[in-house]
């Protein structure tokens, strides 16, 4: 198979806003699935440095390609196609996490793995996370769930923090969203609950779609039933992803929505606290 995309030419730093297309379209489907069972390379959007909003401390971010989900506001639709990610080595991959280490250590921080959906390349993840803790670097795993239970009970050791997207409670809602149902989302919530694995909840706050506080308060009930849940994080809807749905000539179904006012955040943020969570 042919991986020479992995190469020094090609940049690993990046931002999750960049338009990247078609970076491994040449490469055969058998080829494709081999490499996502093995884990020995994965498909990645970009690598950040420096995130602060990422988990705890000045993160590194690793945006990988593929996705499942279909949301109605991302901002990032080209990581839906696994194909649209550049196939980096993990040697590569570790390495350019290792010229970072000394610094995380210092700043608290430490390495998150998003996406797309990260779990659609499971045994990538799981290996760089195992050579980032020998580093003794702090792992995050930001999430959907659809796939948590793909992972075992000595998998879930290897990560020390689950940022989890939140989408909706109402099943008929997050069908509306996603395109697909919760009930596997809400599944991995309890199970990391009940193995005491420490979640920090993100959820976007969304006009006309998840702004209603009625929904707001479903979600927020649910987070604190959980016991595990050490934040919470009243994520904005934003359009700086709309340019890429033109570019990709896909309708954005959200083309003409604007931002919710300071005022709804604030009021989200409210809901959650009010059941004693810590929400921002």
């Amino acid at each position: 198979m042919n991986i020479s995309a992995t190469g020094p030419e090609v940049p690993l730093i990046g931002s999750p806003y960049d338009l990247r297309v078609a970076m491994s379209e040449g490469m055969a489907e058998k080829d494709i699935r081999s490499i996502v069972e093995d884990g020995g390379c994965g498909f990645v959007h970009s690598f950040t440095t420096g995130s602060a909003v990422d988990g705890p401390g000045m993160r590194v971010v690793a945006w990988l390609a593929g996705c499942q989900f279909r949301c109605v506001y991302c901002h990032n639709p080209d990581t839906w196609k696994m194909t649209n990610g550049m196939p980096v080595t993990l040697s590569r991959a570790i390495h350019f996490i290792s010229l970072y280490r000394h610094d995380l250590k210092t700043a608290k921080g430490g390495l998150t793995i998003s996406g797309g959906e990260p779990l659609m390349q499971r045994r990538f993840v799981l290996n760089v996370f195992e050579a980032a803790k020998k580093m003794g670097i702090h792992t995050a795993l930001d999430t959907n769930g659809h796939l948590g239970d793909h992972l075992t009970d000595e998998d879930l050791q290897l990560i020390d923090l689950v940022l989890l997207d939140l989408k909706a409670m109402t099943p008929e809602l997050h069908h509306r969203l996603t395109g697909m149902d919760n009930q596997a989302v809400h599944e991995f919530a309890r199970r990391l609950a009940a193995g005491h694995r420490p979640i920090w909840v993100r959820f976007v706050l969304v006009p006309d779609w998840t702004d209603r506080m009625s929904e707001v308060e479903r979600i927020a009930e649910f987070a604190a039933q959980l016991g595990n849940v050490e934040r919470v994080d009243v994520l904005p809807f934003h359009q700086m992803g709309r340019f890429k749905w033109q570019k990709l000539k896909m309708d954005y179904p959200l083309k003409h929505t604007l931002p919710p006012p300071r005022e709804t955040v604030d009021q989200a943020v409210e809901k959650f606290r009010a059941v004693g969570l810590t929400a921002y």
